[in-house]
């Protein structure tokens, strides 16, 4: 049985990452560090700080006999420098399934946040992956103010509605775009959305599991 270590920025990520690995014989262990987001406001916290905590927590996890490690959290990914970090055990970031996909796609993509200080970085990472990849994609971003707190308060039913009703609003504003749900916490919203407005949103989770499948060999259930 594989063993993963999965590192988010809160908990209500977790149950989003049982769900979607429910189907492999696979153990999840979850470390959670919500301190880490909530300092990236704190004038005295440098990027550089941040960059070390995450450092030295990736080293943790690895160093606690797992096979890889899960980065579920965008702010997350985009802090870690991998040609500086040399982890023992593989890192998936949340938002590698996504970024293959859109870039086999010809249509151009609005990714949507709830938390600000994850866009420029997860800008930065798609356009780089776009490039490497030779696809041609444009790409733009947008905020739905005042939803991220209520996530951080645990307010999650009315964070996936507010969300949700975003979502909508701004596919029906860009019709000729595909509409994207940046961050793991607002897949709920995603797929709600989907339900009642019978359009697709793209989320982390829709090819999370074949891509973690294919790239640790995970086993599926018997």
């Amino acid at each position: 049985m594989k063993k993963i270590g999965c590192f988010h920025a809160h908990y209500s990520n977790i149950e989003h990452i049982e769900r979607a690995l429910s189907d492999f014989n696979v153990e999840l262990i979850h470390f959670v560090d919500p301190g880490l987001d909530r300092r990236k406001h704190d004038e005295r916290f440098t990027l550089e700080q941040a960059e070390r905590k995450v450092e030295e927590t990736l080293a943790w996890i690895a160093d606690s006999n797992i096979d890889a490690v899960l980065v579920t959290c965008t702010f997350f990914t985009a802090l870690l420098n991998e040609e500086r970090h040399r982890c023992p055990v593989p890192i998936v970031k949340i938002d590698e399934p996504l970024f293959r996909d859109l870039a086999s796609q010809n249509k151009p993509v609005l990714f949507v946040f709830t938390n600000p200080a994850t866009v420029d970085g997860t800008m930065k990472q798609f356009a780089s992956y776009a490039e490497l990849n030779g696809a041609r994609l444009r790409a733009e971003a947008a905020v739905l103010p005042g939803t991220f707190e209520l996530i951080m308060q645990g307010r999650k039913e009315a964070y996936t509605d507010k969300v949700a009703t975003g979502l909508m609003r701004l596919a029906d504003e860009h019709p000729d775009m595909s509409i994207v749900a940046a961050q793991l916490s607002m897949v709920p919203a995603a797929q709600a959305a989907a339900r009642w407005k019978s359009f697709a949103v793209g989320n982390a989770l829709v090819s999370l599991a074949g891509y973690m499948q294919e790239k640790l060999g995970l086993e599926a259930k018997k």
